[in-house]
């Protein structure tokens, strides 16, 4: 599966797609670019949706939802687009009388809701969902599919949502790069993780360092290769100009070098690998990285450039000297707002954000469902 930005990809893809088989028709779709992709995780009984949750993907629709980074509760979608997401998810629901564990993921594009796909199974966020908002989706889903009953009133229904006011979760990826030698590590349509971890913080932008660094990602402390393809540039500046004030030293590829200096952005302009050697008054990315010069590199490629090979061999060479590694827009604009709280970061246990916030909704006369043990 890959998505197509010109006519030439199209053609290679489609050579591709013939080479490995000739006999099986090649499906195309429309790719919706700049939405947001949410998920809705569900367990509902002859069709009526007794527990729910929504979760937003950090990265825009484009990644695998296996690989993206999930926030709870929602950050950017508007309250419009939620109740037509819940809308939608009662009728799939009515429509297929679902009794179990369902999962649906959805398009959101200003106040536009489009259906992906619907799984009639527990997903790999349930754990997630159940952690977060203190319900267990699996134990109301197996008292469902055994025909036990259950105290629908204390449940999360799609009229009595369970969302955190005081804390954030995120579910944040885990990859086995350095095990896959000369696999590409970017994010795509086709999931590459291995693992996941899930943190929380009193905001998003704690939350989603912690969870950062639990994957095993090491916080720059001297400076960043920044490799942005033209289409990225005019929403990446802001960015750039953050990176910059957190006092990192900017290095990137010489047209990207070019584009932030005249950006008031410096950058140390950096040759590409096919063409170290050549230009000797240009430092080669390979020396940088070995001297611990740059301790994160922000590579943001897509299929319709030239330098194909050449932003693969900066990512390869990331990854095969332990560098931190991103290929998304969206998780690095992100890391970029979320670096200024790096020195406020607490230890605090999920159980200490939901006993504060039950406390405090005791306090406004709300309730909370009771914890289940081991939750």
């Amino acid at each position: 599966m890959n998505v197509v930005y010109g006519e030439e990809e199209m053609k290679r893809f489609l050579e591709e797609a013939t080479q490995v088989s000739q006999e099986h028709p090649v499906v195309i779709t429309k790719f919706i670019c700049g939405a947001r992709e949410v998920e809705m995780d569900a367990v509902a009984r002859d069709g009526k949706v007794l527990v729910h949750a929504i979760t937003e993907h950090v990265e825009d629709a484009g990644v695998h939802s296996g690989d993206a980074t999930l926030m709870l509760p929602t950050q950017t979608v508007s309250q419009g687009a939620l109740e037509k997401v819940k809308f939608a998810t009662q009728k799939i629901a009515q429509a297929f009388e679902i009794s179990g564990p369902f999962n649906t993921q959805f398009l959101v594009k200003g106040n536009d809701v489009m259906v992906i796909e619907c799984n009639l199974r527990a997903s790999r966020s349930f754990p997630f969902v159940s952690k977060t908002i203190g319900v267990d989706f699996i134990n109301v889903a197996t008292k469902v599919m055994v025909g036990e009953p259950l105290d629908e009133a204390s449940l999360p229904s799609l009229e009595r949502p369970i969302i955190p006011l005081d804390y954030v979760g995120i579910k944040a990826p885990m990859f086995s790069w350095p095990r896959l030698r000369e696999a590409d590590p970017v994010l795509r349509c086709e999931m590459a993780s291995t693992g996941e971890v899930a943190c929380f913080g009193p905001n998003l932008y704690s939350a989603f360092l912690k969870a950062m660094l639990s994957t095993g990602f090491k916080l720059p402390q001297k400076g960043i290769l920044l490799g942005i393809q033209y289409s990225f540039r005019p929403n990446f500046l802001a960015t750039a100009h953050q990176l910059k004030e957190e006092g990192f030293k900017l290095y990137a590829t010489e047209a990207t070098s070019a584009w932030l200096c005249a950006n008031d952005v410096p950058a140390t302009p950096v040759a590409w690998p096919s063409e170290e050697g050549g230009d000797k008054s240009l430092p080669s990315i390979k020396s940088l990285i070995s001297e611990g010069l740059i301790d994160l590199v922000v590579n943001l490629p897509n299929n319709n450039t030239r330098l194909v090979k050449d932003n693969f061999v900066i990512r390869r060479m990331a990854i095969d000297h332990g560098v931190p590694l991103i290929t998304n827009y969206q998780v690095v604009k992100l890391f970029a707002e979320s670096i200024h709280y790096a020195g406020q970061l607490d230890s605090n246990s999920l159980f200490h954000y939901r006993q504060k916030e039950s406390q405090q909704r005791v306090a406004n006369k709300l309730t909370l469902p009771s914890i289940p043990v081991g939750l």
